[in-house]
């Protein structure tokens, strides 16, 4: 009996691969972040035992409950892509490997306060509210430019890119070209975009990291 999870797997990385030979990209250029969030540790490891690396979490306490005691036993990168709390930002700097939501001075406050109290700067993302939507966490577009430039005078390399969520009903093509044009203008080589619904398209227009959840694991 196949495993489904591994069967969707396959499927999605089949669908990227084909996205990215479409927009004369190299299939190897994009990674699937595979979003496990409110899922269980077993889902995890059913997804490691397909082959699955890089995972994104949106709750730093949810992640802590999941991924550390997975260490040393599998290699992975762990990704927090939800909004990101000051005071979680010690928690966040200890498990993960990537923080794809600093959005504002606060939080680059406390992510540096928690990187020298740990000794350990994960790589970081600044996600761009690109359809100025007030629900929604981020920059602004009027405002990313200079924190991108604070961001990266504090950060240095360890400020590796910039994500977004587009608006939900919206072409998405716009907001995802606008997102990797302004990544390509700052010289940053990450560009984390698109979703279960959405992510061809995203790939078409620049993205370097899809954020998949639905299509592997089921709806939440």
């Amino acid at each position: 009996m196949t495993d489904p999870i591994a069967d969707n797997l396959r499927h999605v990385r089949d669908r990227i691969a084909n996205a990215a030979i479409a927009a004369g990209r190299k299939p190897e250029d994009v990674t699937l972040v595979a979003v496990s969030k409110t899922k269980p540790v077993e889902v995890v490891l059913a997804a490691l035992a397909a082959g699955q690396s890089v995972f994104g979490e949106n709750r730093v306490q949810e992640a802590a409950g999941k991924f550390p005691a997975l260490r040393g036993a599998h290699a992975f990168s762990l990704h927090i892509i939800g909004g990101l709390q000051t005071n979680k930002a010690r928690d966040a700097v200890r498990i993960a490997d990537v923080i794809e939501t600093l959005d504002r001075p606060k939080l680059a406050d406390a992510l540096a306060a928690a990187a020298a109290k740990e000794g350990r700067t994960p790589n970081l993302l600044i996600e761009v509210n690109v359809g100025a939507e007030d629900q929604k966490s981020g920059v602004s577009r009027v405002d990313a430019d200079g924190f991108i430039d604070d961001c990266k005078g504090r950060f240095g390399a360890a400020l590796r890119g910039l994500m977004c969520v587009p608006p939900q009903g919206e072409d998405p093509r716009p907001h995802f070209t606008w997102l990797a044009d302004r990544a390509a203008r700052h010289g940053l080589p990450v560009v984390s975009m698109g979703m279960s619904a959405d992510f061809e398209i995203a790939i078409a227009c620049g993205a370097t990291w899809v954020r998949v959840g639905s299509a592997i694991f089921g709806s939440r």
